[in-house]
């Protein structure tokens, strides 16, 4: 920068910032910055500030019982009243906030912490998902209710119901009959949904603690805790036959029947390998990856010079599933004692 300061006005400010690689709005800022450099000096006092004896005469009337719980303006308003005055409104804010006595005198809401839902699912029938969804009725305002159960392992739908209402009831026995229908045993399952009304209902607890059901619920405002419903329903409405209003009840539960028909046994789902969630959740998924598999080997033998780098593979089985995986660990986490302990090997 001297050297810039020194030679800049005779051979010129840019070419000497390109040659010394220094940026031109740099030297700038540092000229600017030195030519209105001043020595810091303590604020002075306003000539028509308080004195201190007054600041703390008016403290001092702030502090008194019939004012200590009154807000400045109720403060201000009454000595007026009384024909005193101290100083303003504002001025009693101040004083107030460099003695550190301004605060939020209401109770503020504070809102509990929610620990996410980590679930892992290995296999069918180890984790299920449920939410309830709204299908637009014959005119403005009017739905109707579809209710959704999905194991998040095979995406497969293991019970739905259309009504015309939203009710813990329903959802009891839609729950109810889907366990049965599915044959759960107890601590087999863990039911996963949303924070709704029907979700957290007592009639709804208290069924699953008499299945041994598992209860999870995602976070408030996190739609990222229950995302594989999520994304069901957004499947079902991004459909090219979904309507924009349903006729009535029966019309929506008609197309259900269709829809779901589909979605189980006939549509070909991208985490799943490209398979159907009936093969998955009915264990005909290695047959079918076996078949596949054979089926690229012929390809591969009859036309080798078309693949390029290597023969096809099929696209295997999913492994596990996740509902928010932990957080993998960092560096020190790893290396730290604690996890090399043999109390931290999991089986």
């Amino acid at each position: 920068m001297d050297t810039i300061a020194e030679h800049g006005p005779a051979l010129g400010v840019a070419p000497l910032c390109r040659a010394l690689d220094v940026p031109r709005a740099t030297l700038y800022r540092v000229w600017h910055r030195e030519r209105n450099r001043v020595q810091s000096r303590p604020r002075p006092k306003p000539a028509r500030a308080l004195s201190d004896d007054e600041r703390q005469a008016v403290l001092d009337v702030l502090h008194e019982p019939r004012f200590v719980d009154e807000p400045p303006a109720q403060v201000y308003a009454t000595l007026l009243d009384e024909e005193r005055y101290l100083c303003s409104e504002r001025t009693m804010y101040r004083i107030l906030e460099a003695e550190g006595e301004v605060r939020e005198r209401r109770n503020q809401l504070e809102h509990p912490p929610y620990a996410r839902a980590e679930l892992l699912a290995t296999g069918p029938n180890e984790v299920w998902s449920w939410d309830i969804t709204k299908l637009k009725g014959p005119v403005k305002w009017t739905y109707f209710y579809l209710y959704v159960i999905l194991d998040i392992f095979s995406r497969y739908t293991v019970g739905w119901m259309v009504a015309a209402r939203e009710s813990a009831a329903l959802a009891k026995r839609l729950i109810s009959e889907s366990c049965a229908k599915q044959e759960i045993v107890r601590e087999q399952l863990t039911l996963h949904a949303d924070r709704g009304s029907s979700m957290r209902s007592k009639c709804v607890a208290q069924l699953l603690g008499d299945l041994g059901v598992t209860k999870t619920h995602s976070r408030p405002h996190v739609s990222n805790d229950n995302p594989f419903s999520e994304s069901q329903f957004k499947t079902l409405k991004y459909r090219p036959e979904f309507p924009a209003r349903f006729g009535c009840i029966q019309d929506a539960r008609a197309f259900c029947v269709d829809f779901f028909a589909w979605y189980n046994s006939g549509h070909h789902h991208s985490a799943l390998g490209w398979l159907t969630p009936e093969d998955i959740h009915y264990g005909r998924g290695a047959q079918r990856v076996e078949t596949r598999q054979h089926v690229l080997d012929i390809a591969y033998n009859v036309h080798p010079e078309r693949f390029v780098r290597k023969a096809p593979q099929a696209p295997q089985l999913p492994e596990a599933v996740w509902i928010n995986p932990p957080a993998p660990k960092t560096t020190d986490q790893e290396d730290s004692p604690i996890d090399k302990t043999p109390c931290g090997v999991q089986s």
